[in-house]
């Protein structure tokens, strides 16, 4: 069973009030319970935390990296400039997927640039749950640890 460490950063507690036009009535608990379904289904087992702050992500990458095998991540805004949150991917070693509800790239310019993508498998943006699904196929497909 693959064990995939799924990360929600800020403001993702506030799915279904916050800009609803952007990133649909859905909530944070709505989204969490499609992953687990598919996990269950997929057979994989998942961490998921959210936090709105940089430290706590940090500390949760670095802590739960003896557990993971991968790291399904929404950064949020700390897409854009969190040098530390990169780091702290990049210092892990495991295969990272990032993932945005919205296309970033067809939002504000600044929204534009991931300074976590370079360090990332790859990127899913776009298509709002089902990021995080196509995410998580992704890594389920990888090799886990040997």
């Amino acid at each position: 069973m693959k064990k995939i460490l799924v990360l929600h950063g800020p403001n993702l507690n506030w799915l279904g009030k916050r800009e609803p036009e952007v990133y649909g009535r859905q909530t944070l608990a709505d989204l969490n319970r499609l992953l687990t379904a598919y996990a269950e289904k997929a057979d994989l087992q998942l961490k998921i935390f959210q936090s709105n702050g940089e430290g706590e992500l940090i500390d949760t990458i670095q802590e739960d990296s003896v557990w993971a095998e991968a790291i399904l991540i929404n950064p949020g805004a700390y897409t854009h400039y969190s040098y530390a949150l990169r780091d702290a991917l990049a210092g892990v070693g495991l295969p990272v997927v990032e993932v945005h509800l919205s296309n970033i790239h067809c939002r504000e310019e600044f929204r534009h640039v991931s300074v976590i993508a370079p360090i990332a498998v790859g990127q899913i943006c776009g298509f709002g749950f089902d990021s995080y699904l196509l995410g998580l196929q992704v890594l389920q497909r990888m090799p886990g640890k040997d």
